[in-house]
């Protein structure tokens, strides 16, 4: 087993394993604990009361937040005609149609995000087994397919975050920057809690949301207290 970093081991110090936190402690103690040289991540941790393996019990959507991700998103757009400027305009770093389509076929993808027309998605799905597997296929219910390329592209260069809970029942996702301040961490916390709320499948019984924890990339868990957190909203 790797041993832990004097800096990690210091920061744990601060976090009692046992005691769950409010949200305004947990932005606190990730502030005290985020001692990286680079500018870490603030994660969501959530274990759901769900089963994925039945249909009617999985969890997955997007959500914009207010403040971004503060992370750079190069999005690249798969559309003609009148689309490839408005996609241009909209700010997208990569635009176009069978020229994309023979340039990905042949290993380039040096993208984080892609968007797709409607009419361009036969040609899309022919290249699915190279973007599927790295997230990368544009998908209807995560609104990257679709004919509003703009609205698209400004909402992934402006801090979308898409979440899918995994076969284990547990969501992770990045809500922010360590060095955000704190109600912009904050706002950005609860709008993205809120959207995973709305999320929350017709066959979850019992309780939802089992654990709930904030981290920063390199710091450790702090287990929020979920019953405080729905008189905080």
């Amino acid at each position: 087993m790797p041993r832990k970093g004097k800096r990690y081991l210091d920061a744990r110090g601060k976090v009692s394993r046992e005691a769950k936190y409010s949200l305004d402690e947990s932005l606190d103690l990730l502030k005290e604990t985020a001692r990286a040289k680079f500018d870490e991540t603030v994660e969501v941790a959530m274990r759901l009361g769900v089963d994925p393996k039945y249909p009617d019990q999985q969890v997955r959507g997007s959500v914009v937040l207010p403040h971004g991700t503060g992370k750079s998103v190069r999005v690249l757009v798969f559309a003609k005609g009148e689309k490839v400027k408005e996609a241009q305009d909209a700010g997208a770093d990569y635009v176009g149609s069978d020229d994309l389509l023979a340039k990905i076929q042949g290993g380039w993808l040096d993208f984080d995000k892609a968007v797709a027309t409607p009419d361009m998605m036969g040609g899309v799905g022919r290249i699915g087994k190279l973007l599927g597997p790295r997230g990368l296929m544009p998908n209807p219910k995560s609104g990257t397919v679709t004919f509003d390329v703009a609205r698209a592209v400004r909402d992934l260069k402006g801090g979308k975050v898409d979440f899918r809970v995994d076969k284990t029942a547990t969501l992770h996702a990045g809500i922010g920057k360590a060095s955000f301040g704190k109600e912009k961490l904050r706002e950005n916390f609860l709008v993205f809690f809120d959207a995973i709320m709305k999320a929350k499948p017709s066959g979850a019984k019992g309780t939802y949301i089992r654990t709930l924890s904030l981290s920063s990339t390199m710091g450790p868990g702090i287990r929020m207290n979920f019953n405080a957190l729905l008189t905080e909203k």
